[in-house]
């Protein structure tokens, strides 16, 4: 029993950090196309085609994330907006968009 436990809690450890990569893999792309949108102005529909591709959608599964027509359009949006996922993954930045709605509620 104890092996079975054992082998158990490896297997899901050993899945956690293989969803942890595909999620890096999920935000790369979203960096890359945050940078042809900065670039070329075609950030949006990049992240679409690659999030409705056969190979996007695995990815999203992979990630844990449900390759559906909200998602993508959730991608859409977040690169529109064009902060990278590094800045807007920071303390800082989530500190800065809570004053901000707090500033905008308050007015």
């Amino acid at each position: 029993m104890k092996d079975f436990v054992d082998g158990t809690a490896f297997n899901n450890e050993q899945g956690n950090r293989a969803r942890k990569l595909f999620a890096a893999v999920v935000l790369a792309a979203l960096d890359d196309a945050i940078a042809d949108d900065k670039k070329y102005g075609n950030g949006p529909e990049q992240i679409a085609r690659w999030a409705r591709s056969r190979d996007g959608r695995e990815v999203l599964s992979c990630a844990g994330i449900d390759p559906n027509e909200r998602v993508v359009k959730g991608l859409m949006e977040f690169v529109s907006k064009g902060v990278r996922t590094s800045v807007a993954l920071s303390r800082e930045e989530s500190e800065r968009r809570h004053a901000a709605e707090q500033a905008a509620e308050a007015a």
